[in-house]
């Protein structure tokens, strides 16, 4: 989930919001603002949308630190956290590698409704002080703002509880069925599972309130229930690609030979000298035969074309610094997440400052076809 919105960053972590972010976060200040005006029908239409929109952005700001917890209990395991986004179904904490043991899994997955559930008593709490009385309907704006935190915070907890991968009871569930077994393999599989049954028992119980004239909360749940489905079956299609390329280093299937460009050539005759004539989409560009840059018809196609003439195939390249490398001794796997998580195509192979070859998508889904072609 990549963030489109930048807002900055939280203890080095970058935060930002997905597009369809922008369609909840309206949804659910004009449902608060019903839900004060029904309540609270003596209250003025400023106060009513004030509240609304204060309240749900309170409600996403507790969803950070509900990521935040997540992230702060990777970095302590020493697992890189990049970014959290949100989104139309909540956040997602972008955690560069998996857990190496169960019981980091498990506390990676059950510190966020904990942080949820701490959020809730707090904000009840509040308002219980200020003279709230608990089941009964809070009689300022104040109070009643705190109280539906509390409530929404207490029911995102309990959600997130439930033992479907990939929400954090999922994570949960795959920690303990882990310790149990000892395979994390088995583990995740069993998880990933429990979550496509529970999906698809949220489909067609969305399917089923949205025909008995439940409207929108009914297609809401199947949507969720969508949305928890293609995320299980991913998991579960990530784990046999992890089987599939267990053992296999980067220089098992790397590309050694890898074209090069000089870098005193413009990009007019970089396209038309060997971008179209060889067939190749990715060049090494090399200054005094060292390597110093990527180029690909992507890089070039962020140039306009009339400068082409003009512009050395240095001015379009991706730096060799700028690019995230791998050793020859990286696991494929490995390789192929840093690949997804960057959205490139390829990474350079270096060992001890050199380049070695190149490992590409294409590179892995070859070997995977023929693997699967050979029956092996």
């Amino acid at each position: 989930m990549k963030a489109q919105i930048k807002l900055g960053r939280i203890f080095g972590i970058e935060i930002g919001l997905h597009y369809s972010w922008l369609i909840i976060a309206v949804l659910i200040a004009l449902s608060l603002s019903q839900y004060f005006a029904e309540s609270h029908p003596d209250w003025t239409g400023s106060v009513i949308w004030t509240m609304a929109i204060v309240t749900a952005l309170l409600f996403f700001l507790s969803i950070v630190i509900h990521e935040l917890s997540h992230a702060a209990i990777a970095r302590r395991n020493n697992l890189p956290v990049k970014s959290i986004t949100l989104f139309a179904l909540g956040g997602v904490a972008l955690i560069e590698k998996e857990a190496e043991n169960a019981k980091t899994e498990f506390w990676m997955g059950i510190i966020g409704p904990i942080t949820s559930a701490a959020i809730g008593f707090l904000c009840l709490g509040i308002s219980y002080l200020l003279g709230w009385i608990p089941m009964s309907e809070p009689n300022t704006p104040l109070m009643a703002m705190l109280v539906w935190l509390g409530y929404i915070n207490f029911g995102l907890a309990i959600f997130n509880m439930l033992p479907g991968f990939p929400m954090d009871g999922g994570r949960v569930f795959r920690g303990i069925v882990w310790a149990i077994t000892g395979n994390r393999t088995k583990a995740t599989i069993i998880a990933s599972l429990t979550g496509q049954f529970l999906a698809l028992s949220f489909i067609i119980l969305g399917l089923i309130m949205f025909f008995s004239r439940s409207g929108f909360s009914g297609l809401w749940i199947a949507f969720i229930g969508w949305f928890l489905l293609n995320a299980a079956k991913a998991t579960y299609a990530q784990e046999a690609l992890a089987q599939q390329l267990a053992g296999l280093q980067v220089s098992d299937v790397m590309n050694q030979d890898c074209p090069v460009v000089d870098s005193r050539i413009n990009l007019e005759t970089f396209v038309e000298d060997n971008l179209l004539r060889t067939g190749q989409r990715c060049f090494v560009v090399v200054e005094n035969e060292q390597p110093v840059g990527l180029l690909t018809s992507h890089e070039v196609k962020n140039i306009e074309r009339k400068l082409w003439g003009f512009k050395m195939v240095t001015d379009a390249m991706k730096p060799l610094e700028s690019i995230q490398v791998v050793s020859p001794e990286t696991p494929v796997i490995e390789a192929l997440e840093i690949i997804g998580r960057e959205d490139v195509n390829q990474l350079p192979v270096v060992s001890n400052g050199q380049l070695k070859g190149i490992i590409s998508r294409d590179r892995i889904l070859n070997y995977l076809l023929t693997k699967q072609e050979l029956k092996l």
